[in-house]
């Protein structure tokens, strides 16, 4: 029998005589090339990577070997032993090898197309529907498909494994939610169906078993003593045998964290809840910490940063007294009032304790206001449009803390077809009282309407308790004095013509306003009451007191979200004096967008006699020239029906009045008008275009009037 053949050893376990003879034979194969050598031997390379190849040395001149020969190796010069089977090359074929390669940049690199790309491409899209089972019946069906990753996929999928795993992505939010509202062993499961024979058609169904309802038992607040007792879980709005709903927990520890703050704990800290499902009674018992820290009492402010006001101006704006029991919602008064002055860039209030005794066993509570500088320097504009009236543009600027604290210059000026003015005014906000507004002024105009051309220059002082966009109030008042004079046209019944007089004026205006409204610019509910007198002084060849009065009622009732009823209400008189002796601008008049929309703007009440026409040259008089001259009385009326969608709004209406030369309004002889508008609600309130038309006009009025302003029309 043959001996079986072996292996040399070789590695580690090597015998040492056979490691020995292969180091001999590999010192007699030569020694190895040093790396200088190596690196001098290889071809110069270019740094320009897009520059061509450098062509191939022809084969009768390539370089000499500087390498060793290896053993047994033919010499160099030797005829290299032809190769069975290759052909040799062309002499064409080697011409074209010693030319450059193309650079890498013009190379092109457009990728093979094979049998899977063409099948992604001829792979038709996935549409798929859904079905949702289980949630319905729990109520959360709707919930779920507001959330779903399904349902945001709109039906459409790249393929069947993107629907799946949306499906599964809706297992688990349906687990979720069955688990807020109480369903803790719910489960959920989806299946892919194919519909019909249409291929790339599926249908997702979702399957959703809520399981038992559990429910809440025991109910445990730890927390230390208050006053008064209990005050902790009396607003913990939960009892046993509620459904343990997420929303509902969450919920009463928000009232919690919400209420103590305002009976004097304000430091309240809600801890982590723990409940303990009991799978055999389908209840979970319930435990909250509550650290309600001490009962407190407000203490005195504080201030840091970068001052805007001080502390005695500061001083001015709390609504509580040192040692009143802490309500976080005077906390929150201050800051709202801080930050209607408009001069902070921001603004906060928080509670620091102080370890100060406070009455009844508080702690006094000190408030500290971070302050902020604002930009105290604005510019505003305004616009309108309106048959009769015109173009109006009005701008101002204003610096509101130039005299600080809260000393304000406004500039104003008015451009329009039919007014230009001017006018400066020095105003104090907050004056000795919060919310307490003094104001003072000259003002010069220039108005030019059919009622009366007037130039007109006036000097006031006021003082007003004013609302705010952040502060509406309840009630506010205005009183003031007024010095005018005026050069006005007038018609001068005796001589059949307009002739200028010159009037002097002294007034003592005020105002009271009862206001329920939810909002100055734009209201949707609650009524306003308006009532204006102003004791006045004209002086005109002779002195003759007499009293302007005005009251007007408005209310807003909410039909539904998007629909709302406004109504006015509003009547004037003049006491004390005869009509032809007042100043046509203090007169009544009725007409256009704040009035009877339909008419042009003062077109309602007495005019000139049909006399004082001129005759055109066929000798015809057109009763559209006739000016109007005003009276002593007013009444109005308006009903809207404010619609609105998104930020849109239409509002159709129907207003009604006029004005009379009699001391009081008179019910008769009303003019009516009817009309659409449009509204473009903003940040800072609607814009407003009304097209109205008269239902019983006079003649000479015109068939449609149009008006354009900001602001609803009352």
């Amino acid at each position: 029998m043959a001996k079986p053949g072996t292996a040399p050893a070789q590695g580690p376990d090597a015998p040492k005589e056979a490691v020995s003879k292969r180091d001999t034979a590999d010192d007699a194969a030569g020694p190895i090339i040093p790396d200088a050598t190596f690196d001098a031997a290889l071809p110069p390379l270019s740094s320009d990577l897009n520059a061509p190849l450098e062509p191939m040395p022809a084969l009768s001149e390539a370089p000499p070997s500087t390498f060793p020969a290896p053993v047994g190796a033919t010499p160099a010069t030797a005829e290299p032993a032809p190769v069975t089977g290759e052909p040799a090359i062309a002499p064409q074929t080697a011409v074209e090898l010693q030319q450059p390669l193309p650079p890498l940049s013009a190379t092109q690199t457009v990728p093979l197309e094979t049998d899977v790309d063409v099948a992604e491409a001829n792979r038709p899209e996935i549409r798929y529907e859904m079905a949702v089972r289980g949630l319905k019946e729990i109520g959360l069906e709707d919930e779920f498909k507001s959330l779903s990753a399904l349902k945001d996929g709109d039906g459409k999928a790249a393929n069947s494994t993107q629907v799946s795993a949306r499906a599964r992505e809706d297992e688990q939010l349906a687990v979720r939610l069955m688990k807020s509202i109480g369903y803790y062993d719910g489960v959920a499961s989806s299946a892919l169906e194919t519909v019909g024979t249409e291929p790339g058609r599926l249908r997702a169904v979702l399957t959703a078993t809520p399981g038992k309802l559990y429910k809440l038992g025991d109910i445990t607040v730890v927390a230390g003593p208050t006053v008064p007792p209990n005050l902790v879980r009396d607003q913990l709005p939960l009892k046993t045998g509620d459904p343990l709903e997420a929303a509902r927990v969450q919920g009463a520890e928000a009232n919690v964290a919400l209420v103590l703050p305002q009976r004097g704990y304000p430091f309240v800290d809600i801890g982590d809840r723990d409940i303990l499902l009991d799978e055999e009674t389908l209840t979970g018992d319930y435990t909250l910490p509550v650290e309600t820290g001490p009962r407190s009492s407000f203490g005195v402010l504080r201030t840091e940063g970068e001052a805007v006001f001080d502390l005695e101006h500061l001083s001015i704006f709390p609504r509580f007294k040192q040692g009143e029991l802490y309500d976080t919602r005077k906390r929150d008064d201050l800051r709202e009032a801080l930050v209607a002055t408009g001069l902070f860039g921001t603004v906060g209030v928080e509670p620091v304790r102080t370890g100060r005794p406070g009455p009844d066993g508080t702690e006094q509570v000190d408030l500290l206001v971070r302050q902020s500088k604002g930009l105290w320097r604005s510019l505003a504009g305004s616009g309108g449009y309106g048959t009769g009236e015109g173009v109006k543009l009005e701008g101002s600027w204003t610096h509101r803390n130039l005299f600080p604290p809260e000393g304000a210059l406004i500039l104003t000026a008015i451009a329009g077809t039919q007014q230009q003015g001017a006018s400066a005014t020095l105003r104090r906000q907050n004056a000795g009282r919060r919310d307490r507004t003094f104001s003072t002024g000259i003002a010069a105009n220039h108005q030019t309407y059919d009622a009366f051309d007037a130039f007109t220059g006036t000097a006031f002082i006021r003082w007003a308790y004013d609302s705010t966009p952040i502060w509406q109030k309840r009630f506010t008042y205005a009183f003031g004095a007024e010095l005018t004079g005026t050069n006005e046209r007038v018609f001068d019944f005796d001589l059949n013509e307009r002739v200028r007089r010159t009037y002097g004026i002294a007034a003592l205006p005020t105002q009271a306003v009862w206001d329920t409204s939810d909002d100055l610019l734009n209201p949707t509910r609650g009524y306003r009451l308006k009532v204006n007198i102003s004791p006045e002084t004209s002086v005109q060849d002779s002195v003759r007191p007499y009293a302007r009065t005005m009251i007007e009622g408005t209310f807003y009732y909410p039909v539904s979200d998007s629909l709302v009823i406004a109504g006015r209400a509003r009547a004037g008189s003049i006491f004390g004096i005869d009509r032809d002796d007042l100043a046509p601008s203090r007169r009544y008049y009725g007409g256009g967008g704040g009035s009877v929309r339909g008419y042009g703007f003062q077109r309602l009440g007495p005019f000139e006699p049909v006399s004082s026409l001129v005759p055109n040259e066929d000798g015809e008089i057109d009763i559209g020239d006739l000016r109007p001259v005003g009276g002593r009385s007013l009444n109005e009326f308006a009903l809207e029906a404010r619609y609105r969608f998104g930020n849109f709004g239409i509002v159709p209406f129907i207003d009604a009045g006029n004005a009379y030369e009699s001391t009081f309004p008179k019910g008769s002889d009303l003019r009516f008008g009817a009309g659409i508008g449009g509204r473009f609600y903003t940040n800072f309130g609607p814009m407003r275009v009304d097209i109205a038309t008269p239902l019983n006009p006079r003649e000479g009025d015109g068939r449609v009037a149009l008006y354009v302003s900001i602001g609803q029309a009352f």
